[in-house]
């Protein structure tokens, strides 16, 4: 049976992107980071890893595939928002929100889009 190994994402910036998602995610580099890729893991190793590849494809407004991270409840996705912003992620205008929606959309420092979900809405 296959399971996901690592997520990939196109990065402008490689050593931008480790220091990023290893403070947002509190991920590892698995092995040295390079110009052009890095991998981070969970520490524990349990769980998916987050590759990082040089790209020069520029950044979708609508990716067709993006992350979800999932926060306990309303106040730890508040918080954690905050958190990510203050870490480098920007807040996305999103034009496609629901009206009750249970994300927010955010940018990486290279303008890849993710979402943090309140796990208990809904």
């Amino acid at each position: 049976m296959l399971r996901i190994g690592t997520v990939v994402l196109g990065v402008e910036d490689v050593p931008r992107a480790v220091e990023f998602w290893s403070r947002a995610l509190g991920h590892v580099l698995r092995d040295e980071m390079d110009d052009d890729r890095a991998v981070l893991m969970p520490p524990d190793g349990r769980g998916f890893g987050l590759a990082l590849g040089l790209s020069e494809t520029p950044v979708r407004e609508h990716p067709r595939v993006h992350l979800d991270l999932y926060a306990g409840d309303a106040a730890e996705q508040a918080a954690e928002v905050e958190r990510l912003i203050a870490l480098g992620a920007e807040r996305i205008a999103w034009d496609l929100y629901p009206d009750d929606a249970d994300f927010v959309v955010l940018a990486d420092p290279d303008g890849n889009r993710f979402c943090v979900i309140d796990a208990t809405h809904g």
